[in-house]
């Protein structure tokens, strides 16, 4: 019953029905109480008419004779009664079963008296007994009419007849009520399962076509079968699927530009709800959100530090945006929170974390780089001018003297103008304007030679130099040799400097595979772990005061890390304080 009463089918079938059921039972009420009324009025005029003409009868015609003609006027349904006094019955016709019965009742006193004092007709109805079965009353209509003849005759006429008739037409109305009734019931099922045909159906299809595009599928099309509403309907419904497609296509795109653009910025981006979660963040922000919870601690998920906490409590609040640069674990960070909204009221915001550090850092190399380069330019400028200022002073007492003065400036000149080489080669280098001549060498010959033109200087100061190797003869490289035998010239010499007498400096090639490893391994003084990380920066140098007057610049090693680099290889230092130090580089080679 549920399922049909769900349906349309069902609520049109029953409404219709109600509706009909309705309908058929007013006019049933009304049409039988018009019947009995317009029956009543029909029995009754037809009763004085019969009256009257029985009267007429008794003035025209003998006693035998009007008993004769008055049996042929009445119907088979009408019983007369003619009498002069209570209880005095001059004539009945139609005699029945309980014909004494009835006349006993109708003739009675009060009802004779009632029409002999008025003198008028007089209609009543009343329950008698039936006339055809025993045991049974009636009702009958029974009208009195004034009799007088001619021929001295007083009396009255009952006629009365039996309301049988009446509620057998009632009955047969009612009977074809109900047939009218089941006759629309058959026509309303009739017309509701055509309307499921012609209506209902498209309905149904259309609902199924819903349920699809609610599960994604947007090429549901419906059938145009008709030019009505449910057509335009259908119409309708296959625009929504086609909007509906485009729209979400739109979207998806929009939602993927977005997604790409999120996850391919260098910046860390953080979307977070009214409540302070998380809601979206990009790979770098994720790498972020790992790191700080990984230092932090904590086992909430979502921890920040509280400086951007901070940020987003304001954003929140005060709906305005925020800009500001932080410290975080070490890390420098530009920071932008700026509000969402959802129509007038906020949603959320969204935070953009560029991280500063490196522009930190190449800012503090370059005010350490211009005072280094101050600094460095400052000594030898300030001899020149020194010594300058005493030759045109004439100062030197003696050629001998004025040739040490001599000898000075030129040897000064001489590392300004190395330093500046160097930080021409070191800029070409960093900017890759720096060409590399490579051509194809024996890898093994070329170190051993870059390595054996240190042997004098060893044996100057008692330095035991070697060179090992377990690379084959034929292993080949693709090297710029000028270039690499700088590395090596600086990192040898370096060793050389910074090993005592009696210490030893040993080139050690090994074959890694596809690579070719080069140690230069010394037993000097080493460098402190602290420096141990900063070698390769430019002016850095480990201790000062060792390398005062030893012709450093203090960009050897950032020059050997670039070129290095540049021949797709890579260098770092291992290093024990007062025990050694070893300079580690890797070197592709070539396939032969």
């Amino acid at each position: 019953m549920n399922r049909i009463w769900n349906s349309i089918v069902g609520k049109l079938w029953v409404t219709i029905l109600l509706l009909v059921s309705f309908v058929l039972f007013i006019v049933t009420v009304l049409l039988l109480e018009f019947l009995g009324n317009f029956h009543s009025e029909t029995v009754e005029e037809a009763l004085h008419n019969e009256a009257n003409m029985i009267a007429r009868i008794f003035n025209d015609h003998d006693e035998e004779g009007n008993l004769s003609i008055v049996d042929e006027v009445l119907g088979p349904e009408t019983n007369a009664v003619i009498a002069s006094q209570p209880g005095d019955i001059a004539y009945y016709l139609h005699d029945g079963l309980n014909g004494d019965e009835i006349r006993e009742k109708i003739v009675s006193e009060q009802e004779f008296q009632k029409v002999f004092e008025s003198d008028e007709t007089v209609t009543k109805e009343m329950l008698l007994p039936s006339l055809s079965e025993a045991d049974r009353m009636e009702s009958y209509i029974v009208m009195a009419s004034p009799l007088q003849t001619g021929d001295g005759l007083h009396g009255t006429v009952f006629i009365y007849q039996s309301l049988e008739v009446m509620d057998r037409t009632a009955e047969r109305t009612t009977n074809i009520v109900f047939l009218s009734a089941f006759i629309a019931l058959l026509l309303t099922t009739f017309f509701a399962f055509f309307l499921s045909t012609r209506i209902t159906s498209p309905l149904r299809n259309m609902r199924e076509g819903a349920f699809e595009l609610a599960k994604g599928n947007f090429d549901t099309k419906m059938k145009v079968s008709s030019g009505d509403e449910i057509g335009q309907l259908a119409i309708a419904f296959n625009q929504m699927g086609r909007q509906l497609k485009h729209h979400l296509e739109v979207i998806n795109q929009e939602k993927e530009q977005l997604s790409s653009i999120l996850t391919s910025m260098a910046d860390a981006v953080i979307t977070f709800n009214q409540d302070k979660t998380i809601l979206l963040s990009n790979p770098p922000a994720e790498k972020l959100l790992r790191q700080w919870l990984s230092k932090d601690g904590s086992t909430n998920a979502q921890a920040l530090p509280s400086e951007m906490l901070h940020m987003l409590d304001h954003v929140l609040m005060f709906q305005e945006e925020i800009e500001e640069e932080l410290e975080i674990e070490g890390a420098y960070y530009a920071v932008n929170f700026s509000p969402l909204y959802s129509g007038e009221s906020i949603r959320g915001a969204v935070a953009v974390l560029h991280n500063m550090t490196e522009q930190h850092r190449l800012e503090k190399l370059r005010e350490d780089f211009i005072a280094n380069v101050s600094h460095e330019l400052r000594t030898p400028i300030a001899m020149l001018q020194g010594y300058s200022e005493a030759l045109l002073d004439d100062v030197g007492a003696s050629e001998e003297e004025r040739n040490e003065m001599t000898k000075i400036i030129y040897e000064e000149s001489q590392r300004m103008g190395r330093l500046v080489t160097d930080l021409l080669n070191l800029a070409r280098l960093e900017s890759g304007h720096m060409r590399l001549y490579k051509e194809l060498v024996q890898f093994n010959n070329a170190i051993e030679r870059m390595t054996l033109k240190f042997s004098q200087a060893a044996k100057e100061k008692g330095i035991e130099l070697s060179f090992t190797t377990d690379l084959d003869d034929w292993s080949a490289a693709e090297l710029d040799e000028d270039r690499i035998e700088q590395v090596m010239t600086n990192l040898i010499d370096n060793a050389l400097r910074h090993t005592p007498q009696g210490g030893q400096v040993q080139v050690l090639v090994e074959n890694m595979g596809d690579y070719a490893k080069v140690s230069i391994n010394d037993t000097g003084a080493g460098i402190s772990d602290e420096d141990l990380e900063f070698v390769f920066e430019r002016f850095y140098k480990a201790d000062k005061a060792r390398t005062l007057g030893k012709g450093g610049t203090g960009l050897g090693l950032a020059i050997a890390s670039n070129i290095i680099k540049a021949h797709s290889g890579e260098i770092r230092a291992e290093s024990k304080f007062g025990e050694g130090t070893s300079f580690i580089f890797t070197l592709p080679l070539k396939a032969m």
